[in-house]
């Protein structure tokens, strides 16, 4: 795989175009909330992504951050497909593309409740999920904070990009940093020890929240072989929901460095029995 400079153009914005093509996008949203409503092998799916918008009217989410704009309106984007398909037979699929450096922290955002915004998104995910919509997360950069909480960590299976450039952690490196009194050199020394404090997808993976990593040419401007190789295996994880008898996140239990999760899983579920 080729390392390319990245363009000017957000991954999250790059990964829609490529995989919407030139299907329009949803009107009625803030410029930081793209959506794309469209088909695959007859197959119907709304596509959502977070991506920078430098003139947004709050200057903490401009860098592609989930604050309060994009919250409310990711969740009306998804219980809109809910709404729609009710009672329809075949429910839509919703695809997160992921590319969030952080939820935005600002005064405005917490007077004016970001903790809300960010839970009406995930409570909407979780909900269409429970509902019978297949949920993929396409992680294209970086899924960090409140905003990958907000923006794809519900779905029901969750794709990965191969690439350096793909990172997911709970807090930025810089703001770890800070909060746990270290360098960000002590801090990646540290995390090279205990996975849940790495940001590379090796070891999210080995905690069994990755459904699948997939190898592309390029992560930040994709090529035509790219979008056919990344439609391919959203395919396959949308079949693989389809057979999935269960609509909750069992699976993500199964990962090499859960073993005391289960156990304690185990021991609590036999006490509440009992």
């Amino acid at each position: 795989m080729t390392a390319s400079t990245e363009q000017s153009v957000s991954r999250g914005d790059a990964w829609l175009t490529a995989l919407a093509g030139k299907v329009p996008r949803v009107a009625g949203y803030p410029p930081s909330v793209q959506i794309a409503d469209i088909e695959w092998s007859g197959r119907a799916a709304r596509l959502i992504a977070v991506v920078p918008d430098a003139a947004s009217p709050l200057p903490r989410a401009r860098q592609g951050e989930v604050g309060l704009l994009e919250g409310w309106a990711l969740a009306r984007a998804v219980h809109e497909v809910i709404d729609a398909d009710r009672d329809a037979p075949h429910k839509r699929a919703i695809v997160a593309i992921v590319d969030t450096p952080s939820q935005a922290y600002g005064r405005r955002e917490e007077a004016f409740g970001i903790h809300q915004a960010l839970a009406g998104a995930a409570a909407a995910y979780a909900t269409a999920r429970l509902q019978g919509h297949p949920v993929v997360a396409l992680l294209v950069g970086k899924a960090m904070s409140g905003a990958f909480l907000a923006h794809g960590y519900q779905a029901n299976r969750i794709v990965a990009l191969d690439d350096a450039g793909v990172q997911v952690h709970a807090m930025g490196k810089d703001a770890a940093a800070r909060i746990t009194l270290r360098s960000v050199e002590d801090l990646e020394a540290f995390a090279a020890t205990v996975p849940p404090m790495a940001y590379d997808l090796g070891n999210y993976t080995s905690l069994g929240l990755l459904w699948r990593t997939v190898a592309v040419q390029d992560a930040a401007a994709p090529t035509e072989e790219d979008r056919a190789t990344l439609v391919r295996h959203l395919q396959e994880a949308l079949a693989d929901i389809d057979v999935d008898p269960h609509r909750d996140l069992r699976s993500r239990f199964d990962g090499a460095n859960r073993s005391a999760t289960r156990r304690a899983r185990e021991l609590l579920r036999a006490q509440w029995q009992d």
